[in-house]
C-alpha cells in the first residue's frame, strides 16, 4: 500500500454535537438553537423525536421538520430515521435522543439480555450499536445528539466491612465512551448552564458556564467553515489522478463530480489510486525479464491461431526468451489486436484466409 506523508490541514467540517442534560435541563431546546445557528435555516433542520412528542413544543421557533419514533428502539430504526432525514436534504439532523437507542425499550441494553445477557452477548450487540454510530459519523449533515444524565453512584467498603453508597455525580445515559465520538460536548445542569465536558474546537473548553443560544451554533459554524473545503479537496485529487492517467478532464466531469457525496468520491479516489498505482507498477518493471510463464503465453497465442514464432522474433529483434515484461505484454496485445481484425474480416467477408499480421 502507498504511503503519503503530507502536511496537516484542518478541513471544513460537519460537527458532531452532544447535548446531555438531566430532566428538565432544556437540552432540546438547546439542541435547536445551535441547530438554527449552523444552517440558519428551519426548514433545513430535521430533529429525530423519542421523548414523547416533546420535539414539537417549540415548534413556535420555526418550521423545523419532525420524525417521531416509537419503541422498539433498535439501532436500525435510528439509522433509517437518519438516512430519511439526509434523503430528505436536511443540513441539520437532532437525535432527541440518542439514550433510547441504548437504555430504551428495543434498545441495547434490552437486546442484550433477551440474548441471554451473557459476555459472549455483546459480539451480537456491539456491531449495531457500531452501526449507529457510523451513521452520525457519516452523515453528510450536521447531527446534534442529545442524551440524558442521571445520579450515578458508587459502592465502597469501609474498614468496618460496611458498605456505603456514595453520590459520584452526574452520567449520561449511553454507552461509555459515547462523547469521544463528538466534537464537542455540552453538559447542561438544571438551572440550564452549559460547560463543555469535550470539545475538539479549543472554543469552549475551560470557559466559564453560558446559556446556549443561536450564538452558540453560529460561533461553531464559523469554525466549521474555517478549514478547508473537503469536497473540493477530493475533487482535486481526483482531477490529478486522472490527468496523469492521461484522462480528460471537462466540464462535464467536474460538474459529475461535484454532484457526488464525499463517500462518492471517496470511492473514485480509491479506483484511479489504483489504476495510477497499476500504471506504475507496469512503468517500474517493464524492463526486468518476463517470467517462463509470460513467455510461454505468448507462444500459446501463436500456436493456438496457427502464426510463425520465427516471424515474431524477427518483428521483435529477438527471440520470446528474451524478451522482457514491457514487451512481452507490447507484443501479447499486438498479437490479440490482429486475431480480432482477422475474427470480424472473416465474418464480414465469409473469407478465413490466414495471413501474417504486419508490424
Amino acid at each position: 500500500m502507498a504511503v503519503l506523508l503530507r502536511k496537516a490541514e484542518r478541513k471544513m467540517a460537519k460537527l458532531r454535537i452532544g447535548v446531555s442534560a438531566p430532566s428538565g435541563g432544556g437540552k432540546t431546546m438547546a439542541s435547536l438553537l445551535i441547530a438554527h445557528g449552523l444552517v440558519g435555516d428551519w426548514k433545513k433542520i430535521a430533529l429525530i423525536d423519542t421523548e414523547n412528542g416533546s420535539g414539537e413544543l417549540y415548534s413556535h421557533l420555526g418550521e423545523y421538520n419532525v420524525v417521531t419514533l416509537d419503541a422498539p428502539y433498535t439501532p436500525e430504526v435510528y439509522i433509517e430515521a437518519i438516512e430519511a432525514c439526509e434523503k430528505a436534504g436536511m443540513e441539520a439532523i437532532i437525535i432527541d435522543s440518542a439514550t433510547h437507542e441504548w437504555d430504551g425499550k428495543g434498545g441495547c441494553l434490552e437486546i442484550m439480555e433477551s440474548l441471554g445477557g451473557r459476555y459472549q452477548d455483546w459480539a451480537k450487540v456491539t456491531p449495531r450499536h457500531r452501526k449507529f454510530i457510523d451513521a452520525i459519523l457519516s452523515s453528510p449533515a450536521h447531527v446534534i445528539t442529545s442524551t440524558r444524565r442521571k445520579q450515578d453512584y458508587a459502592m465502597d467498603k469501609e474498614q468496618s466491612g460496611k458498605m456505603t453508597v456514595t453520590k459520584v455525580g452526574m452520567k449520561e445515559v449511553q454507552r461509555e465512551g459515547f462523547e469521544y465520538e463528538l466534537t464537542v460536548a455540552f453538559d447542561i445542569d438544571i438551572r440550564h448552564n452549559a460547560k463543555a465536558s469535550k470539545d475538539r474546537t479549543g472554543l469552549f473548553m475551560d470557559k466559564p458556564e453560558f446559556i446556549i443560544t443561536e450564538e452558540t451554533g453560529k460561533i461553531l459554524r464559523d469554525w466549521a467553515n474555517s478549514g478547508k473545503d473537503e469536497k473540493v479537496e477530493k475533487i482535486e485529487v481526483i482531477t490529478d489522478l486522472m490527468t496523469k492517467l492521461g484522462k480528460p478532464v471537462t466540464e462535464k466531469s467536474l460538474s459529475f463530480l461535484q454532484g457526488k457525496t464525499l463517500k462518492d468520491l471517496n470511492n473514485y479516489i480509491g479506483i484511479y489510486t489504483k489504476e495510477y498505482m497499476e500504471v506504475q507498477h507496469k512503468k517500474e518493471t517493464e524492463n526486468d525479464p518476463a517470467t517462463n510463464e509470460e513467455k510461454i503465453s505468448v507462444q500459446k497465442i501463436l500456436f493456438d491461431n496457427g502464426l510463425d514464432e520465427k516471424w515474431l522474433e524477427k518483428e521483435a529483434g529477438k527471440q520470446i526468451h528474451e524478451m522482457t515484461k514491457g514487451e512481452v505484454e507490447k507484443w501479447s496485445k499486438f498479437l490479440w489486436d490482429h486475431i480480432e481484425n482477422k475474427m470480424k474480416a472473416s465474418l464480414e467477408t465469409g473469407d478465413a484466409k490466414s495471413e501474417e499480421p504486419k508490424a
